[in-house]
């Protein structure tokens, strides 16, 4: 099977990519910088064409779109800037659009699947305040994985969109509540069960479907 994964250099992304290599998959993983095999910047088109053409006749069997900013952590009111925004939904809504654009012929000739890294923070049942350039792009990402998810279903090509649970990683804290390597053992498992027929599902790490 061949695995594509966006941000596979450090955190949820690098965990998983070094899961998918352990158990015999062939892996292409991305980075904005050369820590990964390939230099994605998900917000540049220009690197989107490098990918395309360098990945050009290699059926994707699974696109794991992972690379996401989390910018706005810890902003008051007197935060939360317009290139903050722009940035953040650049990354985690337009780069998730263009990276699956850009490997969509490669997804079509192994009726391969999508998997999407949101958050339970993109649900309307979690508005707990605060992060609001976050939550806003998360949920945006949430809408947008849905509505590919009935667009693609006609050429057999599942898509799912994950809560990956408050995971230690860098973004997550100290604090949060699940290792990486739950997080992982799960979402692979969400990801292997993800089909034609469970398409647009939003299901969180343990495999709970979360509210929308």
């Amino acid at each position: 099977m061949h695995v594509v994964i966006t941000g596979a250099n450090r955190g949820i992304g690098k965990a998983l990519a070094d899961r998918y290599r352990a158990r015999g998959d062939t892996l292409t993983g991305t980075a904005r910088d050369n820590s990964a095999q390939v230099v994605l910047d998900v917000t540049d088109p220009s690197h989107h064409d490098e990918l395309a053409t360098r990945l050009k006749g290699q059926p994707v069997d699974l696109l794991i779109c992972n690379a996401g900013v989390y910018l706005d952590k810890g902003q008051d009111f007197d935060g939360y800037p317009a290139e903050m925004w722009a940035q953040s939904f650049a990354t985690n809504v337009t780069g998730v659009f263009l990276t699956i654009q850009s490997l969509l012929p490669n997804l079509r000739a192994a009726r391969g699947k999508v998997a999407i890294l949101s958050s339970q923070m993109a649900s309307h049942t979690r508005a707990l305040g605060g992060s609001y350039i976050y939550r806003a792009s998360k949920a945006a990402v949430l809408n947008l994985g849905r509505n590919l998810a009935t667009d693609l279903s006609p050429e057999g090509i599942a898509v799912g969109i994950y809560h990956p649970g408050w995971v230690q990683t860098d973004m997550g804290g100290t604090a949060a509540e699940i290792t990486t390597d739950q997080a992982v053992n799960g979402l692979i498992d969400r990801f292997d069960a993800l089909s034609p027929e469970t398409t647009g599902c939003f299901e969180t790490w343990d495999g709970r479907r979360h509210a929308y």
